[in-house]
């Protein structure tokens, strides 16, 4: 895992590619995975983040992600 994560760091770096961009598309696609897998239940896509259900629910807000039941 550590030798994919450095080739897409290095892959972004030479693309350009600014970290607060790459922070934002990182969390939403790790928030979009948790939540399918938790069947867009709040609580235990909250609880398997590590976060508060409240701020789960600002942060799909704010990636605009589309939650699936």
């Amino acid at each position: 895992m550590n030798e994919k994560l450095q080739r897409l760091i290095d892959e972004m770096v030479e693309k350009g590619i600014r970290l607060p961009e790459a922070m934002r598309e990182f969390e939403r696609r790790f928030i979009s995975k948790v939540l399918a897998e938790s069947d867009g239940n709040l609580s235990k896509a909250a609880d398997a983040l590590g976060l508060h259900r409240n701020t789960l629910s600002r942060k799909i807000a704010e990636h605009r992600i589309k939650r699936r039941p």
